[in-house]
């Protein structure tokens, strides 16, 4: 096939309109450097030159409808169109075989945003312009080329080395896309913290993207979000109606500039927002004698480094849990899962969950039914097995139940001390394949008896925790807030009182 055929000629199996070489004719792959919600990224390595690359590779049963394929093309499309920008990871190269989907793409080693100013230990209203400048920049060329990005976070930025030297990079462009001047969008996706209300109200354009970098300015100088609450539904709550906080600590110490630009961009009427060429024009940004270089408050850097590191341990005890849950945990799930496998198969298709739903009184949408059925199908195979169903149809109390947190405790503290260790939690990253947690901190974090190890007590009064700290947002597509257990009306006889009696053990 001809490399200029459009996409709606494509096979429908296929991302790409032409044939690639084999990605190992040419590379070899090295090991996992991250796992995002749609692929894996790993090590690659040129064997003629032997340069390092990053290579993302999406596998295709992942891939459920020719929109999906669609939608990796475009992600392609875009990283090429932006990849003379010097602040966005170019793209060197896409193969593709049955298979999966590869993206190879220049290697950012220095670590994540947040990760690295932790990391330095100290930094200042100066050092922080230049890191949003670096952003910003980033979203005004996307929208001087008619695309908008949608998933502006900090995670979504890499440096490219260790050095001090090092280059901000913006590295996930898998829900940006192509728009016209006055076009607006409806499909509500983004990343809790991060989202602009207009996108929850499901009417927006391209000043979603000034709104998220707006969200990541107010983190980079207090350490905490400008919206948060308990629950997702809370910090959408918090996003359409509450108040901006420049009150408590550290706000009475930043500049009055700062706060200037902050309120701009976070203006909650699109109309009157600032746009990415004016934030590059204000004084706090321009002027070198407007933002202070004097050291930021140490708590605001403590802050943010428990903001980066919480959620990891977090999620890895939630993965933990919902595969040790007991047979009468489950009650009337399994008959469920047995109505909707209507051919016994002892898996779930996406025609059959439609059916299912159907059959409920569900009126959701095809695209939303989709959203559920990748957000539950963990490995990614494109049906939903007996356990995952399981896993997304449960709510989080009963994950929260004292047997649940026993066994995930269990889990980390692999010598049976009774506590957990941080080289306990260090192993456990790594069969997570999670990178560089601030582990040290986190212990610290839960330790209340500061004898350097998390007991028992420690770490299920962490996980009962509500998460209005915790900051690794995942990204969601279409309804952000909803989930198998919603679809389904599975609710928690009790569940109140049991939750409420526990937290006070």
């Amino acid at each position: 096939m001809k490399p200029s055929q459009s996409s709606s000629t494509k096979p429908s199996n296929t991302v790409l309109p032409y044939q690639t070489p084999r990605l190992r004719d040419h590379y070899l792959l090295g090991k996992k450097l991250g796992q995002g919600q749609f692929g894996t990224t790993y090590l690659c390595i040129d064997k003629e030159t032997n340069d390092h690359y990053a290579c993302k590779s999406i596998p295709k049963r992942k891939l459920l409808c020719r929109e999906d394929y669609d939608d990796v093309w475009r992600e392609i499309q875009i990283m090429h169109h932006l990849s003379e920008h010097p602040n966005v990871v170019r793209i060197k190269g896409t193969y593709e075989d049955s298979v999966f989907v590869h993206l190879v793409m220049e290697l950012c080693a220095g670590g994540e945003l947040f990760d690295r100013i932790v990391a330095k230990g100290q930094y200042s209203e100066r050092e922080a312009t230049k890191l949003i400048k670096t952003i910003v920049a980033v979203v005004e060329a996307c929208h001087s080329l008619g695309v908008m990005h949608r998933d502006l976070k900090p995670e979504n930025f890499l440096f490219d080395t260790p050095g001090d030297d090092a280059k901000l990079k913006a590295t996930d462009f898998g829900l940006s896309v192509f728009y016209k001047p006055g076009q607006a969008l409806s499909d509500v996706v983004g990343s809790p913290y991060y989202v602009a209300p207009e996108v929850l109200l499901k009417h927006y354009g391209p000043e979603i993207d000034v709104w998220s970098a707006g969200v990541i300015l107010y983190i980079l100088l207090s350490g905490v979000p400008p919206f948060w609450a308990e629950t997702e539904s809370g910090i959408f709550k918090q996003i359409l109606q509450g108040k901006l906080d420049f009150h408590s600590d550290p706000w009475p110490n930043i500049s009055d500039s700062a706060k200037d630009l902050i309120k701009k961009m976070l203006e909650r009427d699109p109309r009157k927002r600032i746009t990415a060429h004016e934030v590059l024009c204000h004084p706090w940004i321009v002027d070198d004698k407007v933002a202070p270089d004097k050291p930021l408050d140490s708590a605001v850097l403590s802050r943010l480094k428990h903001f980066s590191a919480m959620n990891k341990l977090k999620k890895m005890a939630l993965r933990v849990i919902a595969e040790r849950l007991s047979e009468e945990e489950i009650g009337g799930l399994k008959e469920l899962f047995k109505m909707i496998d209507t051919d016994n198969s002892g898996t779930i298709t996406l025609e059959e969950l439609k059916a299912g739903l159907k059959r409920v009184g569900s009126q959701l949408m095809e695209s939303e039914i989709k959203t559920l059925m990748e957000a539950a199908d963990i490995d990614n195979n494109g049906t939903l097995e007996y356990g995952e169903f399981i896993a997304a149809t449960l709510h989080l109390n009963k994950m929260e139940r004292e047997e649940n947190l026993i066994a995930a405790f269990s889990f980390f503290d692999k010598d049976g001390s009774g506590y957990i260790t941080v080289d306990e939690l260090q192993q456990a990253c790594k069969e997570f394949g999670l990178g560089d947690v601030h582990l040290d901190e986190i212990v610290k974090e839960i330790d209340q008896d500061n004898d350097g190890r998390i007991d028992y007590a420690e770490f299920a009064a962490m996980m009962r925790k509500g998460d209005s700290e915790v900051g690794r947002s995942r990204t969601m597509r279409n309804n952000l807030n909803f989930s198998l257990a919603d679809a389904f009306g599975v609710n928690e006889p009790t569940t109140v009182k049991e939750s409420t009696t526990e937290a006070t053990d």
